[in-house]
This record gives structure tokens, C-alpha cells and sequence, in this order.
């Protein structure tokens, strides 16, 4: 069997933690999960470790300041790898994600083996959101569309936080050199996975708007991806690594 770890950043979560935490032990035997939390004055971390009492499988890193989605899956990535897991998966703990079109990615993987990164994509044919503001989802597409042309990687859904990492594509990406956060942090990882010749698949999901808590976006993250993603593209037209 395939050792997975789920690794989820939270920042203020404790509205949503735990549900998702018991739906993922419930639907998939002997999946491990690492939450990342980034010192949530809501007692998010201090719900995980009540649940971790009964449950050696659930992991915490706790930092002390709020340090980014970018860096917390940098932090989970390489411990994942030192401890030898053969999947890594990414999943916000908001409630946008679900366990179920996790379990199709799952099956998914499993059945393409040489795919080293499963996208679960809003905007592929079957993808959709729920709950989101129209003006939101035409921003999303409009820059998932910007990303496809100047990056030439043909992946709709580039931004998308909702993943399968074989642990063999991640050791070929070297992590200290990647940088950014937010948007621009999936979107680098994407460019990463293509560039090291990792086969990418993407797999329709359903997006759904949070319930509880407050989102993460803003507009400083849109811009800040948006420049990179210009950099990248000129890198790619000028051929500069």
C-alpha cells in the first residue's frame, strides 16, 4: 500500500479542522495527515493536538507567525520525503476541498502510475465551483488562462491548491529555490513538476466556497503572481532558465 500524508496549512481554522481531519481517517485506510499551522489565535493547533492523543498517523508543525501557504508546504514536502512517503498530497482545510474528489484523485494516480502530479481542476470539463462570486471566477479563469499562454505548460487550472505529489517528482524539484507564496506558489510548483519532465494530469473537482472563517486572497497575492508569471514567460521566450 502507498504511504500518503495529507498536509494541510491552517491559519484560524478551528471551525473546520477537525471534520476534515475525521473524514479523511474515515475514508482512506492508512493515510497520515500533517496539519502546518501558522500560530492561529483561534486554538487551531490546540484541537490537533486533543486529536492527536488518539491518533499517532496525525502530525503538527507549529510556527509562531503567520509565514505563508508557500513555505508550510515547503516545510511538510521535505519532512514527508525524509520520512520515506510515496504521496504527498495538498488540501486547504477550509472546507472548499472535498474528501470525495480526493478519493477520484486518488484512483486516478493509482491508476496512471507515471503521472507525477494529479490537479484537481475547477476548470476542466466536469470542474466547477460552488458559491463563488461571478466576478471571482472570471478573475481565476482569466488568470489561469494568462498562465497557460505565457508558460506554455497546457494546464488549465495552474493556481489550483488541491494536489497529488509523487514523492519521486518533488525529490527532482529543488525546494529551496522555490520561492513565492499563495497563487504564485502552485503555479511555481507547476512550472517546477513540467519542467523536470513530470507527466501532469489534471482531474475535475468540485470548488466550494468556504463556510466558516475568512479567505486567505487578496489582492497582493493576485499581483504578486501575475509578475512572476510575466518573468517566467520572458525567462521562457528568451530561453533563460
Amino acid at each position: 500500500m502507498k504511504r500518503r500524508l495529507v498536509v494541510i496549512p491552517t491559519f484560524n481554522e478551528a471551525g473546520n479542522i477537525k471534520s476534515l481531519i475525521d473524514q479523511l481517517f474515515t475514508a482512506i485506510p492508512g493515510v497520515e495527515v500533517m496539519v502546518v499551522d501558522d500560530g492561529s489565535p483561534d486554538g487551531t493547533a490546540l484541537i490537533c493536538k486533543g486529536l492527536q492523543e488518539n491518533n499517532k498517523h496525525l502530525h503538527l508543525i507549529e510556527r509562531h507567525t503567520k509565514a505563508g501557504i508557500g513555505s508550510a508546504y515547503r516545510m511538510a514536502f521535505v519532512w514527508a520525503l525524509e520520512q520515506g512517503f510515496d504521496e504527498i498530497i495538498e488540501m486547504d482545510a477550509d472546507g472548499s476541498h472535498q474528501v470525495s474528489d480526493l478519493l477520484r484523485m486518488i484512483d486516478a494516480k493509482t491508476m496512471n502510475p507515471d503521472v507525477g502530479l494529479i490537479i484537481g481542476s475547477r476548470w476542466i470539463r466536469g470542474g466547477k465551483t460552488v458559491n463563488w462570486p461571478r466576478s471571482r471566477e472570471l478573475l481565476s479563469r482569466l488568470a489561469n488562462r494568462y498562465v497557460r499562454i505565457a508558460l506554455g505548460m497546457g494546464i488549465n487550472d495552474s493556481t489550483a491548491g488541491f494536489r497529488i505529489y509523487s514523492a519521486q517528482t518533488l525529490r527532482k524539484i529543488d525546494l529551496g529555490h522555490v520561492r513565492s507564496e499563495g497563487y504564485s506558489f502552485q503555479i511555481e510548483m507547476t512550472r517546477a513538476a513540467h519542467k523536470s519532465g513530470a507527466v501532469i494530469m489534471e482531474v475535475p473537482i468540485t470548488f466550494k466556497e468556504r463556510e466558516n472563517g475568512v479567505s486567505k486572497m487578496s489582492k497582493n497575492i493576485v499581483r504578486e503572481a501575475m509578475f512572476l508569471v510575466t518573468v517566467w514567460g520572458l525567462k521562457r521566450l528568451l530561453r533563460i532558465k
